[in-house]
């Protein structure tokens, strides 16, 4: 409940700093952690699609940024889950520059937005 408000605190206060409208991009470009040997991956993602990082499915639903800075900040909605099962970890909006409010909670595996594919970023 306290992360709900916090994340609408940020989108409001981001609101409110003229970055009223924001654009759906075509993508977004995620990274994977595995927490126990400290690898990484970047994974590209279209909007709709899903692939696997590490022992995770992950769904990209959308991914928006600010209109007038398209490299400021990304907003994707993601849908996680282990592989071969069909409950969720985590189904939700996650921010670029703030991973930790609406965090995946996993004890090997981390994700998070890195930015999204805009056509000036391709």
């Amino acid at each position: 409940m306290i992360r709900a408000l916090v994340l609408i605190a940020v989108l409001a206060a981001s609101s409110a700093s003229a970055q009223d409208t924001v654009v759906s991009a075509s993508g977004a470009m995620l990274r994977g952690l595995d927490k126990v040997n400290g690898q990484t991956v970047d994974v590209e993602l279209g909007n709709g699609e899903t692939a696997e990082v590490f022992g995770l499915d992950v769904a990209l639903g959308d991914c928006r940024y600010p209109a007038d800075n398209p490299t400021g900040d990304a907003f994707a909605f993601l849908t996680i889950w282990e592989q071969g099962k069909q409950q969720a970890l985590f189904d939700g909006w996650m921010i670029a520059t703030a991973p930790a409010l609406n965090a995946l909670d996993h004890n090997r595996y981390d994700v998070w937005v890195i930015r999204c594919i805009t056509p000036s970023a391709d």
